[in-house]
């Protein structure tokens, strides 16, 4: 966690506890993926890009602030086939 200055808090400190860091096979019963659910959007954000990193960052970077549920349904509907 970062302290109130701004800097970085101690790496042991930090919880992966965000949806974005869950694997899809972990959240969705439609995936057999172990990819985590940021890496999976990644990846869809880079094809539909044509792996424009410049874009893909700015795609994803709405995702950092959604809640829990935005991203299930965001993943969802960009990933479910």
């Amino acid at each position: 966690m970062a302290v109130q200055d701004g800097t970085p808090g101690d790496p042991k400190d930090i919880e992966m506890t965000s949806m974005l860091d869950k694997k899809m096979s972990e959240e969705f019963d439609w995936s057999d993926s172990n990819l985590p659910i940021r890496d999976a959007l990644w990846d869809y954000y880079m094809e539909k890009n044509n792996h424009s990193t410049d874009q893909t960052e700015k795609d994803m970077l709405p995702t950092l602030d959604m809640s829990d549920d935005d991203v299930k349904a965001l993943a969802t509907k960009l990933l479910k086939k």
